[in-house]
């Protein structure tokens, strides 16, 4: 949630990613995907936990909070990995000039549009439920859309779910002007020669898995205390810090085939040491009293938190490039379709939540309404959508592109257009 007075994109690409030497990196693609997908279901687990929210559930219980514990590392830090991969490759071919207007063009729309209009109905069903604003959705709009920081309990008008995109904005107009350098930096014989000494032994893929969260820890030990997530933008300096981390872990290694060749080889370390590590997080997650009531084991269940963090992400990475790296319609129509579905399931689940949380609905029969209503309207949003070029460029689709094929049409390619 953003900015708030209560402390809660890939760069959108039908292109698939290229990998040195090998062609395109499909598993990339179905990775974004699926961490895409994976925020539906953890939003709609929002509703129903018993952590603060827009909306919740009269039948909210703990009993997803672990498992949605576990996925809170590496679901957003994955997809600014991807995000810098695919900065690289996009201004490697646009330039700085270029690349920024792109991202101005395809990001800016997104987020005005989703805050105004997306995002929206979020803010008018909190406001509801806290018993701070009448009945009456065209009143409240006038005044959420025309007073910045209304009269209310939350920030208004906010971003919500979307500060993923304005981060990412933000990050790509920084960055921009130093494309030049960082370009020479990642292609420098030194890096090179890294990615092959990564690449030649098992004392390289132990560097690949232990200085990358060097970085992370910094920052836990650092800025997180003093600076806990906020999603506001202005002072959430620990987020900032980790997120633009990895947007350059993913700049820096998009071109280095030695890196990428040393995450093939690390897969069945680093799949050994996520599961060792899940196993302990699940532990800490249901034992929270014994996890807190030593600092010794406080300490080491956060440090464990930030190894797990990079080590699934290797491990996600590098499955998908051993298992996932095949095309189809599926594919490229689900690339297409899961930024806006991202747009859209939130207010989806919000606003369908609200309407039936007084219902007296069970929690499951609530869970599957939810469910069906926000897929489906994702489905249907999508598919009227992308038929409007000036809605598509809200949306985060290029207004003229080609239409998407369907998931069932034949196999012809169509044309090419993140404790």
């Amino acid at each position: 949630m953003t900015p708030s007075k209560t402390p809660t994109m890939i760069p959108t690409m039908t292109r698939p990613f290229d990998a040195p030497g090998s062609g395109r990196q499909y598993g990339l693609d179905w990775l974004r995907i699926g961490v895409f997908i994976l925020l539906i279901f953890y939003h709609t687990g929002m509703f129903f936990n018993t952590e603060g929210w827009h909306a919740k559930s009269l039948n909210a219980n703990d009993a997803m909070e672990p498992f949605m514990w576990l996925s809170s590392p590496w679901r957003l830090p994955l997809l600014f990995l991807i995000s810098g991969i695919a900065m690289r490759f996009l201004s490697d071919k646009l330039g700085s000039g270029r690349f920024a207007a792109d991202r101005v063009w395809r990001l800016f729309p997104v987020i005005l549009f989703g805050m105004y209009v997306i995002v929206a109905p979020q803010s008018y069903s909190e406001l509801r439920l806290a018993g701070e604003i009448e009945p009456g959705w065209w009143a409240f709009w006038r005044q959420y859309a025309g007073e910045w920081d209304g009269p209310w309990s939350i920030h208004t008008p906010t971003w919500n779910h979307l500060w993923y995109v304005v981060y990412l904005f933000v990050y790509s107009l920084l960055l921009a002007p130093f494309f030049p350098l960082l370009r020479r930096l990642a292609d420098s014989q030194a890096l090179t020669a890294a990615g092959r000494g990564a690449a030649g032994g098992w004392l390289g893929v132990a560097a690949l898995v232990v200085l990358p969260v060097l970085p992370f820890l910094l920052v836990r030990f650092t800025l997180t205390e003093d600076f806990p997530t906020t999603h506001d933008l202005i002072e959430d300096w620990a987020n900032h810090a980790n997120s633009l981390t990895m947007v350059l872990i993913g700049y820096f290694i998009a071109k280095n085939e030695g890196i990428w060749k040393a995450v093939d080889r690390a897969l069945p370390v680093t799949a050994i040491v996520t599961a060792i590590l899940l196993a302990f997080l699940f532990w800490a997650y249901t034992h929270l009293e014994i996890a807190f009531s030593d600092p010794v084991l406080t300490w080491t269940a956060r440090i464990a938190r930030i190894v797990f963090m990079w080590t699934i992400i290797l491990t996600l990475v590098g499955a998908a490039r051993r298992w996932l790296d095949h095309d189809g319609p599926l594919r490229r129509y689900l690339t297409a379709a899961v930024f806006p579905w991202y747009i859209l399931h939130q207010t989806i689940i919000v606003a369908v939540g609200f309407a039936i949380r007084d219902a007296g609905f069970g929690v499951w029969t609530e869970f599957a309404i939810i469910m069906i209503s926000t897929f489906g309207g994702c489905i249907i949003g999508f598919e009227v959508l992308r038929h409007i070029p000036i809605l598509r460029l809200v949306m985060g689709m290029k207004a003229l592109a080609p239409a998407v094929a369907p998931a069932s049409a034949g196999t012809a390619k169509p044309r090419l257009q993140k404790l």
